[in-house]
């Protein structure tokens, strides 16, 4: 393949990028619900070209709307095209918007192709001796190869040069025409030869030369040595007509008329305010945040005056603050400007707060400095432990927080920060109860749209403020290199800090005021999440028993389990293999053993998907042998092998951190470790849980509620069956397979019971009867028959269903039953596949959601009765999915239990019983 040493003349085929990312991953959405995953790929692969080969001279071409010459010289020319889906329409305008303030050269020609716009161009270079690179996946476009043009595939990342076209199509640029017309081309209806195919296109212009050529020497194709070479030459006469009108639709025109010259595609400057206005519409963060950095003179408006404002729905276009040099931050080093600021934070109706730290870990952190900020644009730093050779001196850490002690432990002095929950248990470490938590912006802006971007400060503060914020990386640097916050210069940690506190009090400026235009948003902020902050970080704080040598003599056990299966697997490939490799199992699975192909991946191979392998291992051994092994060494990875060595020094204890503001329903997510994913249905499971276990004079008791989204599904759908059978405290699984089956409660059997449990979870989670049929493993008319009997005699459920699918439609969220909103941006897409998925999570997100919001409120209820008791009798450890888990004193069991199940029955009120189990054991699997 060619290589390209001096920076050529690039050519973008604008509108094969175009379908190309359209259709590739990942299929974005801005938070309006506009499709924005076209724009994102194209500009994606124009970045990409301009990084590879920097060139001065470029141009991107596009098709212009309405026919072209091939259109009247064939009125049948690209007729069979279904139109522009209208989510790909919608992206064009704002592309060809961003890629002028890029600086790049735009073409659209009307009457003509982006084929013969770019082939004109590349023949003018051609003749000036001017190398031209070509960007397209057209095939068409082989054609123009000669010494001085070379095509690129960005996909592949392979350069096409003239001996490239032979080795690819088996004959050269010359002949590239001939080719494409023998074929003819469906997609665009050009007509060819009937039954030729590559191979004989090739081997007729091979043996004979070009088309002219052939028909001056129609007598020599019947010697050729290809299939159907003897009845060629009478076809070639028959359609030649028809052959001769294919030469010309697939022949560029290269002599169009253009307004502009080679010299005129000179990249200029980009336009980063006009860049960074685009960037902001379509929510692309990353580049808005590159923008910022390349002009600090391009915000979208002063951060101060933008306070009520989301910035990133806003069409204002301003001047850009610079980040830092009109902010008034002062860095306190000596007790007068101390005093100072504890009486103006004393004397403020809110104060942002944010804690500077050695470590992300908040058993093991340090604390280095605090930033206090009451009035936008404006904060204070209070450094207390930075240690580099060097460093100014500072106010002693203990005395600073004896001295803020009062104020920080003050409920009525009301508090703002960014994720609180953190600060919250760094000051715990040096015996601070932080207090007067009211607002948090992590948690204000999750409320507000959990789906509209991420929750971190610097995303936030780019879409809420349009303000590039400062990283730590930025002044820390990164990788093993990367220094601790007391390692870093004063000067620019103070700069760093102040600007969280800063940045953080604006962000509550521009959230509030727009949650406060719900009810039901600001009870969701005020009931459920802030006092959760408090409760989370004492659980977090508090971990939980293992027993490590339990944990790793699972691992051993796993160990030898896991090379068992290997060496089944090994046998029955007749090879040793990487049994993790997704291109070997493919080769194994579906080239060796011929498996039938159930799903390909974006690329077109053959996917090893877990979905893909359990359903195969539904009947072939091979893929049931690579489920297991895969199991089984995600278990003894994540969980036997890790967790001993996640045990705390000074606690012996686990310590997990939970996340609010993760998971877009509303439930809590938690990590390092992971405790909400470890299986409960498998032996290996329950043997890791068996690991979580009581100290001495202890049991673990768990309680959870039971079936708790199916009680929900009850009450939204008001469907007097359900009601009634959870009024009445019924089997509900069974009471469903009743009335699905026609049979009396004691006639169902162990199978109908089966079939009706998964038909009522089913539904929740929007299962087809497709999905159903293969869970049951029946055939998927029956699957439909249950469905059909199912909604025939719970008629309440297919009306709430096809409710909240249109509330959806109309509205563009749901809501859970106590006012948190789910966002679907895709409720409305062209594409049927996303529209579909999002009204699945229509219907589901209400059921998980309040499900999420009742445990919720449920550990706001079981914790405000835990610190009431004067002797502590039980300490919440736990939180996994509907499920609270406690530690409790031996002695006082019963008492607990029945104490527990009655607050989280009384929870939430639904017009069905809200139902909680407790168990109890010396570990979380027999309490479970």
């Amino acid at each position: 393949m060619a290589s390209l040493s001096s920076a050529p003349l690039i050519l973008v085929d604008g509108s094969s990028y175009l379908f190309r990312a359209y259709h590739s991953p990942p299929h974005l959405t801005n938070s309006r619900g506009e499709a924005t995953g076209a724009i994102y790929g194209v500009v994606n692969m124009l970045k990409s070209l301009l990084r590879q080969y920097q060139p001065s001279l470029m141009a991107v071409v596009f098709d212009a709307k309405g026919p072209t010459f091939r259109n009247e010289m064939y009125s049948e020319y690209k007729a069979n095209r279904p139109p522009m889906p209208d989510d790909l329409r919608s992206q064009i305008a704002p592309l060809h918007r961003i890629i002028e303030a890029m600086g790049l050269p735009l073409i659209c020609i009307s009457g003509v192709e982006a084929d013969d716009v770019i082939g004109t161009l590349a023949r003018q270079a051609s003749r000036e001796g001017r190398n031209t690179l070509i960007s397209t996946g057209d095939k068409d476009m082989a054609q123009l190869v000669d010494e001085h043009v070379t095509l690129i595939n960005t996909m592949t990342n392979t350069l096409l040069d003239p001996q490239g076209v032979v080795d690819k199509f088996g004959v050269g640029p010359e002949l590239i025409i001939d080719y494409l017309a023998l074929m003819g081309d469906k997609s665009d209806n050009i007509p060819g030869l009937p039954g030729v195919g590559e191979k004989t296109a090739a081997a007729l212009l091979q043996g004979m030369g070009s088309i002219e050529q052939i028909y001056q020497q129609l007598d020599k194709v019947a010697s050729l040595s290809f299939r159907g070479a003897k009845t060629m030459a009478a076809k070639l006469e028959e359609f030649r007509e028809q052959l001769t009108l294919s030469y010309q639709l697939a022949t560029i025109k290269t002599d169009v008329e253009l307004s502009c010259q080679l010299a005129d595609l000179m990249i200029k400057a980009p336009d980063n305010v006009q860049l960074a206005e685009l960037f902001k519409e379509c929510e692309f963060r990353r580049w808005l945040s590159e923008v910022l950095d390349a002009d600090n003179e391009t915000v979208i408006k002063p951060a101060a005056k933008a306070a009520q404002l989301d910035m990133l729905d806003s069409d204002d276009t301003v001047e850009i603050q610079p980040d830092l040099n009109n902010n008034h931050y002062i860095t306190v080093l000596d007790k007068a400007a101390f005093s100072s600021m504890l009486e103006q934070i004393t004397n403020s109706e809110l104060t942002a707060f944010d804690t500077e730290t050695t470590s992300l870990d908040y058993m093991q952190a340090e604390l280095v400095g605090l930033s206090m900020s009451i009035a936008a644009g404006s904060a204070w730093y209070v450094p207390v432990a930075h240690d580099y050779i060097g460093a100014p001196e500072q106010l002693n850490r203990d005395w600073v927080l004896q001295q803020l002690t009062p104020w920080l432990e003050d409920d009525s002095k009301a508090k703002v920060g960014q994720n609180l929950k953190y600060d919250q248990s760094i000051l715990a470490r040096y015996k601070v109860t932080l207090a007067g938590i009211r607002f948090d912006t992590m948690l204000e802006s999750y409320v507000l749209n959990s789906v509209a971007a991420r929750h971190d400060m610097d995303s936030l503060a780019l879409k809420y403020l349009g303000r590039k914020t400062v990283s730590f990386v930025d002044i820390a640097g990164k990788g093993a290199k990367q220094l601790t916050f007391n390692q870093i210069e004063l000067e620019k940690a103070a700069q760093y800090a102040a600007e969280d506190a800063d940045i953080t009090l604006q962000l509550h400026q521009a959230l509030w005021p727009q949650l406060q235009q719900h009810d039901g948003l600001v009870s969701v902020l005020r009931n459920i999440e802030i006092p959760l902050v408090d409760i989370l970080s004492r659980i977090e704080r508090y971990g939980v028993l293992i027993d490590s040598k339990l944990l790793l003599k699972q691992s051993e056990q796993l160990a030898v389990r896991i090379a068992e299966l290997e060496q089944l697997a090994y046998e029955q490939a007749g090879k040793q293999f990487n049994l993790a490799s997704p291109k070997q199992l493919q080769e194994i699975l579906f080239e060796q053993m011929t498996l039938p192909v159930l799903k390909k991946t974006p690329t077109g191979a053959p996917s090893t998907a877990e979905e893909v392998l359990a359903e195969l291992a539904l009947e072939y051994e091979f893929p049931k042998l690579i489920t297991e092994h895969r199991g089984l060494t995600k278990l003894k990875s994540t969980y036997t092998d890790k967790l001993p060595k996640m045990q705390n020094a000074a606690t012996g204890r686990v310590h997990t951190s939970y996340h609010q503001a993760v998971a877009a329903t509303g439930r809590l997510s938690s990590t390092d470790p992971n405790l909400q994913n470890i299986p409960i249905r498998t032996e290996e499971g329950r043997r890791i849980r068996q690991a979580f276990i009581a100290p001495a004079g202890k049991k673990i008791v768990a309680v959870d509620y039971s079936q708790i989204e199916l009680r929900i599904m009850a009450h939204l759908s008001q469907d007097k069956a359900l009601l009634y059978a959870f009024a009445h405290g019924q089997d509900i699984h069974r009471a469903t397979a009743a009335e699905v089956f026609g049979v009396s409660l004691s006639e169902v059997t162990s199978d109908q019971r089966r079939s009706a449990k998964a038909v009522n979870f089913g539904l929740i989670y929007g299962m087809s009867a497709f999905g159903l049929a293969k869970q049951l493993g029946v055939s998927r008319n029956e699957a439909q028959q249950y469905v059909d009997r199912y909604f025939e005699r719970f008629p309440g459920v297919l009306s709430y269903m096809e409710r909240t699918r249109q509330q959806a439609h109309e509205q563009g969220y749901v809501e859970t039953l106590f006012g948190r909103r789910l966002y679907l941006p895709e409720i409305n897409a062209q594409n049927m596949m996303r529209r579909k998925g999002a009204e699945r999570a229509a219907i589901n997100a209400p059921m998980q959601g309040t499900a999420a919001d009742i445990i919720k409120k449920a550990m706001i209820v079981v914790d405000a009765w835990l610190q009431q008791q004067t002797t502590p009798v039980a300490t919440m450890i736990m939180q996994v999915h509907d499920e609270l888990v406690f530690e409790v004193d031996a002695d006082k069991v019963e008492q607990v239990k029945a104490q527990l199940v009655e607050l989280m029955a009384k929870a939430a009120h639904l017009d069905v019983p809200l139902l909680a189990e407790a168990g109890d054991g010396d570990n979380w699997d027999q309490a479970h």
